[in-house]
């Protein structure tokens, strides 16, 4: 069923408020699905579809909607409405929901909870929202080591209906502290009087609650686990990390970091609803930064106007010049944004990392001025040539020195790597790149420079 059909069957349930048919929907289509078209009704009517949705269900569905409708669906609910949502949602969702509300619209949830529901909401929700304990959920199965296999088994049969996930269960002390985990696997394949703590896995993989999230999603991709668990400071399980949540957090990372690779700020929400002053104010600082920046450019051509007088053809070869030394630079600045994100190189690796960089770049560069030796040929002569080829080389060389140094320095100042844009990359390679080139031939046509 494709959106359009979505949205009609959903105007069609509003105006005839059967519960039945909305039912009958959500047995045909995924609740995703539906989630995703929401956004083309007014909030009232979203409040109708969910109203005639079963709890359970309303939920799920729930959890699918855009973040912002979310917050303005929930202030339009009353208490009661609320509340039963809440109890419903999984611990990390309502958490995250909990933090979008206004104090009005938070005051509404809380008295209609339990005080266990209420107290695990307020301890989700204090997290950092960079943090791990912000994407961690309480919704998790615990088991006693003392346990047999049978019955361990039996025990996850009365706890699933409740937990969000059975195929990973962890051991805990008395104390609460991580002792082991335990996989549905493990248990099946057991002898049925075995104890659990005989074949459980000790000192089981990790995360701290107060890390930056994206280790979550960094360690569970890295050693293909279901779920992390996570613990505080005081060693003791908090919560853990679902495989879905960490892939969220993944997801987002990566938009951010391609927003800052294009030189935009963070945009919230989807693009296709972002508004125009949001649009506006993200991209509006680094395009006036470059500007300013691209005045070196400028101020380059005009030192060397003397050698752009006596030899016109110069000109020809400028763009593609500067430009191969700002493509071979966010080239290598993509490699290693990407590179240290994810963890694979630290900034001590830098001097090694440099030195293939030069090897690399040689032959590339090497490469690109054969090439376009022949078109100074054709334009100039084989004086233009020589200084548009060894250009060529020198301008790749520095332009990707320049792109896959700038992640690392920006990290050893603490700051983010994904700052190094393409843009930001490609201004600073063409101010050396006009630099280089007419200082290369003012050099090797023995023409005088400009005072």
């Amino acid at each position: 069923m494709n959106g359009n059909d979505l949205i009609f069957n959903l105007k069609t349930i509003v105006l005839s408020k059967d519960a039945r048919e909305m039912k009958q929907l959500l047995k045909q289509a995924h609740p995703a699905d539906i989630g995703a078209v929401l956004g083309a009704f007014e909030t009232g009517q979203v409040c109708q579809i969910l109203a005639l949705a079963p709890a359970a269900e309303r939920a799920q569905l729930f959890g699918y909607i855009d973040k912002n409708v979310e917050a303005e669906v929930v202030h339009a609910l009353d208490a009661k409405a609320v509340s039963e949502l809440f109890l419903h949602m999984s611990p990390d969702e309502r958490a995250d929901l909990f933090n979008l509300l206004s104090e009005e619209d938070q005051a509404k949830v809380l008295p209609g909870l339990a005080q266990a529901e209420r107290e695990d909401i307020r301890r989700l929700a204090s997290y950092d929202e960079d943090k791990v304990g912000s994407v961690m959920t309480s919704d998790y199965a615990l088991l006693d080591g003392k346990l047999t296999a049978a019955e361990g088994i039996a025990r996850l049969r009365q706890v699933a209906p409740d937990k969000e996930t059975i195929y990973q269960a962890y051991i805990v002390d008395q104390e609460r502290r991580l002792v082991g985990t335990v996989s549905l696997r493990q248990l099946i394949m057991a002898e049925p009087g075995q104890l659990i703590s005989d074949f459980m896995q000790r000192d089981p993989i990790f995360v701290r609650a107060d890390a930056p999230r994206e280790i979550a999603s960094q360690t569970i991709a890295k050693y293909d686990l279901i779920a992390l668990p996570v613990i505080n400071g005081g060693d003791k399980l908090v919560g853990i990390v679902t495989y879905d949540d960490a892939m969220d957090v993944a997801s987002e990372a990566a938009d951010l970091d391609f927003q800052k690779t294009g030189a935009v700020g963070e945009i919230f929400g989807s693009i296709k609803d972002a508004s125009v002053k949001m649009l506006y104010q993200k991209r509006v600082f680094w395009l006036v930064v470059l500007v300013f920046g691209n005045i070196f450019s400028g101020a380059g051509i005009a030192y060397f106007e003397d050698t752009i007088t006596a030899y016109v053809a110069l000109v020809f070869f400028l763009p593609l010049l500067v430009d191969s030394g700002g493509n071979a630079g966010s080239q290598s600045a993509t490699l290693m944004v990407r590179a240290l994100a994810t963890g694979e190189v630290m900034i001590k690796d830098w001097a090694s990392m440099l030195g293939r960089e030069f090897l690399v770049a040689g032959l590339l560069g090497l490469t690109m001025a054969v090439a376009v030796s022949l078109l100074g040929l054709w334009r100039g002569g084989p004086e233009i040539a020589l200084v548009v080829a060894l250009t060529m080389q020198l301008v790749v060389i520095v332009g990707s020195v320049i792109g896959m140094s700038l992640p690392f320095i920006l990290s050893r100042f603490k700051l983010d790597p994904a700052a190094a844009s393409a843009p930001l990359i490609t201004s600073i390679a063409d101010a050396c790149g006009v630099l280089i080139y007419f200082g290369m031939a003012t050099w090797l046509l023995d023409l005088p420079v400009a005072a």
